[in-house]
Formats: C-alpha cells, sequence, structure tokens
C-alpha cells in the first residue's frame, strides 16, 4: 500500500488508529523522493536521517499514549526561505548558498511542537521572486503533470512536492500569488491566509507589507489542519492580530456555504485563456446547483493592480535585500579592493538577473524626486483597493475568480521577457494588496492535462468561509487527486 498518494487527513487518521506508522509513512515518502525528484527537481535539501529519527520520535510518543496533534508524524515539506534551525535556508540563492540558521521561525516552532516531520526544504524562485521557480540558483523545478513546464512560482518547488508526492503537504509563501498561483498549475489547493494572522518571524522577507506563510495540500481539510497549526498572534512579529481562531477543521460545514452569496468581478475574467474560464465557469454551475447565488461584481481597480504591486513590492524587496552586503553572514566575493568594491562584487555575484531588476526598480521608485510621483501613489493606490473590496463585501460573502489566466507554460517560454512573467499573477495580486485571504481549489484541466484552478477570495479572516465553500465545490464535484508520475 504506497502511503505518498494519500491526503494529511486520511493520513493523520490513519496514524491516530494505528493503522500505519509515522516510520513506515516518512519511508514511504522518502522511497518515492528517491523514485521522481531527479525528474522534478523540487528539493534544495533533504534530511533523511533526521526525519527517519522524528518519525520514530513521534511513534514512541504514540505508543506511551501521548496526546499528539493531527499533524504529528506527517511529513511535511518547507520552502527554502522559513528559517529552520540546523537546516540549510537559501532562498535559492548563491548569496545564502550555505547559511544555516541559528533558530527556527516561529512558524517552524509550532510545527515542531506539534511533532510534524521534515523531509527538507523546497526549491523556489531566488527571494522568492519569480512565477515560475526558473529563477532559482541551483536548477529548475519541473511541473510533474507536465516535466516540459514550469510548476508555477515562487513556491514552485512546494507546490511540485506536493502534487509529486513527494511530501504529504508544504509551507509555501506568497507575496502576489505565489502560494495559490503554483497551487493551480499544479493542480492542488493553496491558501494564502489574511496579512496579520500568520507570524512572519524568521521568513526571509521580500515584501514586508505582502508577504504571508501559507499551506499547501491535497484537500481543503489539509489546508484547515496546517493553517490551525501556524496562525496566531507572536509578539515577535508586530503585526500578528491579537484574536481567536477556530479549530477550523472541526467547524468546517458545508451547509453553511450554500446559503452564502459568491461576486463575480468582470474584469478578471478579461484576458484569460478560454479553457480556463470554461472551467471556471463548470465549477460556478455546480456550486449554484448546491444552492449557492452568484451576482456580478465590479473592481475597477484591478486594472491598475499589477503596475502598484510591483511598485511596492520592489520598493520593499530593495530596503529587505539591503542586509545582504557581504559583511555580516552570506556570500562574500573572494576578491576585492576597499569596502565599496565589496559591496558591489557581492552583491553583483550573489544575486541573480531578477532579484538585481527587482532592486534596481525599487531604489529608482524610492529615489529623490521619483518617490511621489511612483511609490506613494502606488501606497495610496493600496488603499482605494482595500475600499473597493470592502463595498463588494457588504453585497456578497467571497468573491470567485480565476487563480491563473493561463495553464503551466513551457520551461524557457517567459523567462526571457519579465512583462509577460509577471502578467501571471495579474489575478492574484490585489489579495496582496488588500491584505485578504484566498484559497486556490483545482478544477478540471485543460485539453493537455494541465490543470486548473480558481480562487476564492474573503474578507479579512474569513478562512472559515473559504474552507466551507471550499470543501462544498470539492464534495460536489467529486474531486479526488489523481498523482502524476506513476
Amino acid at each position: 500500500m504506497s502511503l505518498y498518494d494519500k491526503t494529511a487527513y486520511e493520513l493523520s487518521e490513519m496514524l491516530s488508529k494505528k493503522e500505519i506508522s509515522s516510520r513506515e509513512l516518512t519511508a514511504d515518502v522518502f522511497q518515492r523522493i528517491d523514485a521522481v525528484e531527479d525528474l522534478t527537481n523540487a528539493y534544495v535539501t533533504l534530511t533523511r536521517e533526521e526525519a527517519m529519527d522524528r518519525a520514530a520520535e513521534i511513534d514512541q510518543k504514540r505508543a506511551e499514549g501521548e496526546e499528539l496533534s493531527p499533524l504529528a508524524g506527517i511529513p511535511i515539506g518547507i520552502k527554502d526561505n522559513i528559517c529552520t534551525k540546523n537546516i540549510r535556508t537559501t532562498c535559492s540563492s548563491k548569496m545564502l548558498e550555505n547559511f544555516v540558521p541559528p533558530y527556527n521561525a516561529t512558524v517552524m516552532e509550532r510545527l515542531q511542537k506539534d511533532g510534524i516531520v521534515i523531509p527538507g526544504k523546497l526549491n523556489m524562485d531566488e527571494f522568492a521572486m519569480g512565477s515560475s521557480t526558473e529563477t532559482s540558483y541551483f536548477k529548475t523545478t519541473k511541473n510533474p503533470h507536465d516535466l516540459t513546464r514550469v510548476p508555477g512560482g515562487s513556491s514552485g518547488g512546494s507546490a511540485s512536492a506536493v502534487a509529486a508526492g513527494e511530501c504529504i503537504a508544504a509551507l509555501g509563501s506568497d507575496t502576489g500569488g505565489s502560494i495559490r498561483q503554483p497551487a493551480s498549475l499544479c493542480g492542488i489547493f493553496g491558501l494564502k491566509p489574511t496579512y496579520g494572522s500568520v507570524s512572519r518571524f524568521g521568513l526571509v522577507a521580500f515584501a514586508s507589507s505582502l508577504d504571508q506563510i501559507g499551506p499547501i495540500g491535497r484537500s481543503t481539510k489539509d489546508l484547515a489542519m496546517l493553517y490551525g497549526a501556524i496562525c496566531g498572534h507572536d509578539h515577535y512579529d508586530a503585526t500578528t492580530a491579537y484574536r481567536e481562531y477556530p479549530d477550523f477543521l472541526k467547524e468546517i460545514n458545508t451547509a453553511v456555504a450554500k446559503d452564502m452569496v459568491i461576486g463575480l468581478p468582470k474584469e478578471y475574467f478579461n484576458g484569460i485563456d478560454p479553457q480556463v474560464e470554461e472551467k471556471v465557469r463548470e465549477a460556478i454551475k455546480t456550486l449554484e446547483g448546491c444552492g449557492v447565488r452568484f451576482k456580478e461584481i465590479s473592481l475597477p481597480s484591478t486594472e491598475y493592480a499589477l503596475s502598484a504591486y510591483y511598485i511596492i513590492a520592489s520598493a520593499e524587496a530593495s530596503s529587505n535585500l539591503a542586509r545582504f552586503d557581504g559583511v555580516k553572514y552570506g556570500y562574500r566575493t573572494e576578491n576585492y579592493t576597499g569596502l565599496t568594491d565589496m559591496y558591489e562584487k557581492t552583491r553583483s555575484e550573489g544575486f541573480g538577473d531578477e532579484v538585481k531588476r527587482r532592486i534596481m526598480l525599487g531604489t529608482f521608485v524610492l529615489s529623490s524626486g521619483y518617490y511621489d510621483a511612483y511609490y506613494k501613489r502606488a501606497k495610496l493606490f493600496q488603499k482605494q483597493v482595500v475600499a473597493e473590496f470592502n463595498q463588494a463585501f457588504e453585497g456578497c460573502d467571497l468573491i470567485l475568480t480565476p487563480t491563473s489566466p493561463v495553464t503551466a507554460f513551457k520551461i524557457g517560454e517567459n523567462i526571457g521577457d519579465p512583462l509577460k512573467m509577471y502578467m501571471s499573477d495579474v489575478c492574484t495580486v490585489t489579495v496582496n494588496i488588500a491584505g485578504l485571504p484566498a484559497i486556490s481549489i483545482p478544477c478540471g484541466k485543460d485539453d493537455k492535462g494541465l490543470p486548473i484552478g480558481l480562487q476564492l477570495i474573503g474578507p479579512k479572516f474569513s478562512e472559515q468561509a473559504l474552507f466551507n465553500m471550499s470543501e462544498l465545490y470539492e464534495m460536489e464535484s467529486g474531486f479526488s487527486y489523481e498523482m502524476p508520475l506513476k
């Protein structure tokens, strides 16, 4: 019996009933990694010995009757920009190629307390800057549904590994769609949580006002389990909210979802692939058949959101990445004359092209004479986006859109055209600008067998409503994940 192809929720039930052991499950996942990792290139670092020891430890605790978390003993991959104590954390960059953090990110402290097993650290676009995982310094991750195509990005390694059975679930980070877009392209589920619901302490910063850590899995319940474990206030992160969170898994209620009204913003259905729209429209009909009501709405600022996003994100990246100067930690050039020369050569050699592009753009929009024209206007626009969403939610409970305007594109197809690459995020960036939660749900495949995802967006801290609706669609559509690379 293979175990790597089951959901985290199914495996949690099996572990709690002692039908399987964590060692059996972890060994099965590593057998799968041995079989397909050379095809997918999902991992940067594997921690086989540590994972098997951890699995044995969890099995011993279970045998002794200790009360354990539902996640205990389940192999969960970690995106390589989330700090893991004594495990290399590279951000898929030459700059941090040999960096081993002396501490854990808050989400890692919480997950390790819950007893997860960590099979390794997952590949990503360098410093989370990209939409295809092609900007990684180490390797290009491939989509397990078609190895000639990208898995999306920047959490492409996380999505590819979950989709291919190389871990049961994973953590990613989402700055402008970096969980939802790869989840869509790989045919799995991904949640971008409300800004401030998950601690960013220990997440290597890209754009601090937009970044959020979130879960990737093969079912709605997987996301609910993992999100419930990582959310909550953290005194190390002043942006986390003081609030109580429900038991998301126990509180899933599809009956409540049937009474909801969902908005369909017309702007999000312009310029998308016809097959993507067809599958999203079919999903709408499925939900209508359950009693869910839909209404057309308008979010007119969508047209300018991508431009504003790249101004804000690049400006914050320019500031955050200034710390990588060759002085304190990370890569340092070998040959230099003087401090300024060391700075220049270190950053020129340590960063890839996409990171340099965004640093230069960010430095430009923050510079004297251009700050008011670009960055200040983008931040004012951010308030407008928030106001439009707030107004929309006065007349509907959730909003439904495509997750990505296209299915997975060929490796190398867009890497030479940054503007075309940036368009991959056109359906997702507004969520980050407004700080809202959103979930990507698989809703079919195109005629090439490539996955398509729909996106549900909710008001702040409405993750429970998103899980309710996602579970309803999952049940009514009869979704069952089909493992590629068999």
